[in-house]
């Protein structure tokens, strides 16, 4: 049952990020940004064939070949974690990641590239979207709960074949 919570959690991210992708492609698709902070925070449409960075650029099979890898690898670790309280944190970090992957891969087989809108103006930073959120989020806190939360021998079943 727990399990179910955050499967309906990740559609519901999943929707979150399919709705604010086509809200930016309907409003800002051939037309202007929009300046949220002045030269601070903008949203600008961009069309992104590649991953993270423009990385991979027109190499969509092989980044819908790596997202499935990934998704089958983190649903089969998200799988072995225990229902346990304490591990919370890891099962809303494979969420995260989870949503974040299936969002930005629907864009990739629907489109053939991914919607980023997100500008930060004074670092010129890549345009990001809401999937990429989940993602970084989920590799910071993936960090953080290995590193800082649980102990050697809660987590030594995790990306290994040992049984929890």
């Amino acid at each position: 049952m727990k399990k179910l919570i955050y499967l309906l959690a990740a559609v519901l991210l999943i929707v979150i990020d399919q709705a604010s992708k086509f809200w930016i492609a309907a409003n800002l698709k051939g037309r202007e940004n929009i300046v949220l902070i002045k030269k601070i925070f903008e949203l600008e449409y961009v069309e992104n064939d590649g991953a993270a960075f423009s990385s991979f650029s027109g190499k969509q099979a092989f980044l819908l070949v790596l997202t499935l890898f990934i998704l089958a690898f983190v649903i089969f670790e998200f799988i072995r974690t225990p229902n346990d309280k304490k591990f919370i944190p890891l099962n809303i970090t494979f969420t995260l990641l989870v949503s974040g992957a299936i969002g930005n891969m629907i864009d990739r087989v629907k489109q053939g590239y991914v919607v980023d809108f997100f500008y930060f103006v004074p670092i010129n930073f890549p345009r990001f979207n809401v999937a990429d959120i989940y993602i970084t989020v989920s590799a910071v806190m993936l960090g953080i709960v290995l590193i800082f939360v649980y102990k050697e021998e809660d987590t030594a079943y995790l990306f290994t074949f040992k049984k929890k």
